[in-house]
């Protein structure tokens, strides 16, 4: 696998900050989804920009730590924006600053139009395979081995659970609350990276 974190400073910036608030099962988890939608995109030649989809992978769950776990807006709300607080920091210009929230926000919709947002639709792709193994067999089985032994999973099924149904009983409305009541459990419990990774 030769697919490398984009060299940048924005990417290395929001690499640090996801290692200093979430935890090692979460910081693995969006490393891989980055290995997925990145590894997707290449396959099925989908332009995207790789530093934007990095910054939001590393971003896309960062709501469910609890530095900053929102009581008002779903998880995936309160990531957008702490992505555009990141990103102003970084200097990004306003407009790519709001495409980085819609890209967090949108990888909790069920579908993202490749067309209309690459890297809305590449997050969204790849955490659905991380979380419950949805569309795995679109990655070769050393493929999938390779991601695994780079960035285990280290529990992530158990504490992704967790986080959700914590969501789901403070915001009955929301997104994680939505996916609790739709069997998330067995889902995850169904999945094959699991199984895969010893």
């Amino acid at each position: 696998m030769d697919l490398v974190i984009p060299d940048t400073a924005a990417s290395l910036a929001a690499s640090e900050v996801a290692s200093a608030y979430q935890s090692a099962a979460l910081l693995s988890h969006s490393h891989r989804v980055y290995l997925w939608a990145a590894g997707y995109a290449r396959k099925h030649g989908i332009r995207c920009d790789g530093e934007l989809l990095f910054v939001a992978a590393m971003f896309h769950d960062i709501s469910l730590a609890p530095e900053f776990d929102s009581h008002t807006v779903s998880f995936e709300e309160a990531g957008g924006h702490v992505a555009r607080v990141f990103a102003a920091g970084a200097g990004w210009p306003s407009e790519r600053r709001e495409r980085l929230g819609q890209v967090i926000v949108r990888h909790m919709w069920p579908d993202v139009d490749v067309a209309d947002d690459p890297e809305g639709h590449l997050l969204s792709r790849a955490a659905a395979v991380d979380i419950v193994g949805k569309n795995l067999d679109d990655f070769s089985p050393a493929f999938q081995d390779e991601v695994l032994r780079r960035y285990p999973r280290l529990g992530l099924a158990d504490e992704f659970l967790a986080c959700f149904r914590a969501q789901a009983e403070r915001k009955p409305d929301s997104s994680a609350a939505r996916a609790v009541k739709s069997g998330l459990s067995s889902r995850i419990a169904a999945n094959p990276l699991d199984a895969l990774d010893r």
